[in-house]
């Protein structure tokens, strides 16, 4: 079962899909989701969310100032400044 995933900053919808593993890093340290992941609500540090898409192609994207929320098989990543590296 995938993970979904939505990564969206303080003016616009950064990406969007499905994911099986996202790593993100929060003011506690790096943290990695997966599908059936328990729930989390994290605080967002400043740094890279490298998502693994379900096809194993990976996306890069900057991201800070914000938090994570892991519901169910939902990871919701909300940044003030967040933009994929390209």
């Amino acid at each position: 079962m995938a993970l979904h995933v939505s990564l969206v900053s303080a003016d616009a919808e950064v990406w969007t899909g499905e994911a099986s593993l996202v790593v993100a890093k929060t003011v506690e340290g790096e943290i990695g989701f997966m599908s059936g992941h328990e729930p989390v609500l994290a605080i967002l540090a400043e740094g890279q969310v490298r998502i693994t898409q379900s096809d194993g192609t990976k996306v890069l994207a900057n991201a800070q100032d914000g938090f994570l929320s892991m519901e169910g098989d939902s990871l919701t990543i909300v940044a003030g400044n967040a933009a994929l590296i390209a």
